[in-house]
């Protein structure tokens, strides 16, 4: 049986607890359980998450895991000297080390992510990789592995990391089984961007979020401003002025960004040539699609591609 160690502290986010659920679902598809998890905290005992609700937990001892998982905080701490000292002797023990959201802080305190890459949550990507400027932080993704060592960004993506890990101990069929019984999406590829064009957008009426859905479905398709402005049943000028008012973007710069958002889920989740994506995603030629990659991301659509495949190597 893996034991699993999971280290919360004062005012941690109680949503990283789904993670445990992911091991104790994953228990109950196995003829004989396959984990055994514990809550671990410096002190032992009660342990107060940002909710205010407690759980109870066992102090940093002797014992050995098989993954020790830090959990994260509504924002990066300061981690005390014996939880540094706790991760540097367990992650000598471990099979995997790990960490959830700005669980990452706490890694790399630890001296963990030194020279690997790593993730958390998006909107602390940034602060990571200028006070650890050794560590490769890549802020899009969902979760990455390098070597022993696992990140997560934010909040529920401490499921799909997890469901990663029951993937890789009891194989895809389990890890989909397990999703299921939880009624989530079956485990998001880690090279999935942590937050949606759609989201980023946020519409307020109902018939820009009609437009935008409708621009989603039909990407391949022709999607201009009198096409969108039929489908929020609004004239044309009356749908541009409220489309930038809700959105505060052009209808044409909303839709290449949900193309270029398409383009690269399939790059990093499938082995298409680039003019075949750009194709499927409506860009009408690979060289329109290399130019709305190098105004998103800064890189090319080849580049984006052979980091994927790099990362899926590794």
């Amino acid at each position: 049986m893996k034991r699993i160690g999971l280290v919360v502290f004062p005012g941690f986010q109680i949503l990283d607890l789904m993670a445990v659920t992911v091991f104790e679902v994953a228990n109950t598809l196995v003829t004989k359980p396959a984990y055994e998890v514990e809550l671990l905290s410096e002190l032992g005992g009660a342990v107060a998450s940002s909710s205010g609700v407690a759980v109870e937990t066992k102090r940093f001892g002797r014992a050995t895991y098989d993954t020790v998982i830090v959990g994260g905080w509504i924002a990066p701490i300061t981690p005390s000297p014996s939880l540094l000292a706790f991760l540097n002797s367990a992650s000598k023990a471990s099979r995997r080390t790990a960490s959830i959201c700005t669980g990452a802080f706490v890694l790399a305190e630890a001296g963990l992510l030194e020279g690997r890459r790593a993730t958390t949550h998006w909107a602390f990507a940034r602060n990571m990789q200028a006070r650890f400027p050794k560590i490769k932080v890549q802020e899009d993704k969902i979760y990455i592995v390098d070597g022993s060592v696992w990140t997560s960004a934010g909040m529920t993506s401490c499921i799909d990391l997890c469901l990663a890990m029951v993937e890789s101990d009891l194989g895809a069929d389990i890890a989909r089984d397990v999703a299921r019984k939880m009624v989530v999406y079956h485990r998001r590829t880690g090279g999935q961007l942590q937050f949606s064009a759609l989201l980023e957008l946020q519409p307020k009426s109902d018939r820009i979020q009609d437009s935008l859905a409708f621009a989603k479905k039909n990407l391949k398709s022709d999607l201009s401003v009198e096409v969108l402005a039929e489908a929020a049943r609004l004239s044309p000028r009356q749908f541009s002025r409220a489309f930038r008012s809700e959105t505060g973007q052009s209808p044409a710069k909303a839709v290449e960004n949900l193309r270029v958002e398409a383009a690269r889920i399939l790059m990093e989740e499938a082995q298409h040539p680039v003019d075949v994506i750009a194709r499927e995603t409506g860009f009408s030629d690979p060289e329109r699609m290399r130019r709305a990659f190098l105004r998103a991301f800064g890189q090319p659509p080849q580049a984006i591609k052979r980091a994927a495949r790099m990362s899926a190597a590794a």
